[in-house]
């Protein structure tokens, strides 16, 4: 499931692409539009900022605006900026794997041929789709 963070973020981002004009967008505008708190809003956009999807202006005309073009940018490039791994278990993910403390291989483990076929299903969706799809 994902969590209000993620799913604020790609609220605020479906918002700042359906803007024409591109420009520089107040976290105000898009937190009263949106129904997000601006204090949790300020957190994600800076995290989205930070992670190279959006830039920041100060002052008159100020505020945050797309670094990409939103048929760039897919949902899973998203969700894992804000929610980290895709993948149902660690010892399955591609970005953060891990190996699971309570397994003795992969090969052994019951779940695991279960769960990359869950990351594969999920992956095929994600990677596909783009905020550009979000946004028509």
């Amino acid at each position: 499931m994902l969590s209000k963070k993620t799913k604020y973020g790609l609220k605020a981002l479906v918002y700042m692409a359906r803007k024409e004009d591109r420009k520089p967008v107040l976290i105000s505008e898009i937190a009263e539009s949106e129904s997000i708190s601006k204090k949790f809003l300020e957190i994600i956009l800076l995290q989205l900022k930070n992670s190279g999807f959006l830039g920041s202006k100060k002052g008159k005309g100020g505020g945050y605006y797309m670094m990409k073009d939103p048929e760039e940018i897919t949902i899973a490039a998203l969700i894992r900026i804000l929610e980290g791994p895709i993948a149902p278990l660690p010892c399955v993910s591609l970005h953060f794997y891990e190996k699971c403390s309570d397994c003795k291989t992969e090969e052994d483990c019951s779940l695991n041929k279960v769960m990359v076929e869950v990351r594969d299903s999920m992956l095929s969706v994600l990677e596909k789709r783009t905020l550009a799809d979000l946004s028509g």
